[in-house]
């Protein structure tokens, strides 16, 4: 059963992330790009709801998956995945590859780090198709619907939340991933977690110039 029994609250919740100026308002992990600066992900057009054009979904999850090596940054992670959901709302085969290849990545994880951000990129994603189930009901150019037990069967639904703080347990002082942590507990409305998590994304902003950048666009 999905965890979020109104799209309309999860939608009003959502647009206590930005300030009332914000250009972007909706299901934060879906609706507000991330900037990545320099590091690669999927192609894309020119807003955020905007794919690009004869994107190849049969090679989604294969793309997706090596976009997100060890090297790639928190925040380039966030906006591939955020990319990634929004390709795979048109098709629920590409919706379910994705999250088998990133659940697959857990349990083949060699080391701590490597798990680590292979338990974030799973619980990241699922958090995401949570933002996708939220605008199921509305006509909005870009999102696919696809159907409920496809979503379910995909990841939407389970807590990819305690995965991030699995995550956040092996790479504690990571402070972006600690900004898509908080994201993810005011959706979920978890307000005292998302005021801790960016307490901590926050205090480590000075030394990650990526997270700086989101942070100031969002009303943490």
């Amino acid at each position: 059963m999905l965890r979020k029994s109104s799209m309309l609250a999860g939608l009003a919740l959502a647009l206590l992330l930005f300030r009332p100026g914000d250009a972007f308002a909706g299901p934060p992990l879906l609706c507000h790009p991330f900037e990545i600066g320099a590091a690669a992900s999927l192609e894309w057009g020119d807003d955020w709801n905007r794919p690009h054009a004869g994107f190849d979904l049969q090679r989604l999850g294969e793309r997706t998956e090596a976009l997100l090596s060890p090297g790639t940054p928190v925040i380039a992670r966030m906006e591939t995945l955020r990319r990634a959901a929004i390709y795979a709302s048109r098709d629920g085969q590409a919706l379910a590859e994705v999250q088998v290849r990133l659940d697959a990545r857990i349990a083949a994880a060699a080391s701590a780090d490597a798990r680590a951000l292979a338990l974030f990129d799973a619980g990241y994603f699922s958090e995401t198709l949570e933002d996708v189930v939220r605008l199921q009901g509305y006509d909005m150019p870009g999102i696919g619907r696809v159907d409920a037990a496809a979503l379910r069967r995909a990841g939407a639904g389970r807590d990819g939340y305690a995965s991030i703080v699995k995550a956040l347990s092996l790479r504690p002082g990571d402070a972006a991933m600690h900004f898509a942590a908080a994201l993810v507990a005011r959706a979920d409305a978890r307000g005292d977690e998302a005021q801790r998590h960016a307490r901590l994304a926050r205090a480590g902003a000075a030394a990650d110039g990526l997270l700086a950048r989101n942070l100031g666009q969002t009303a943490m």
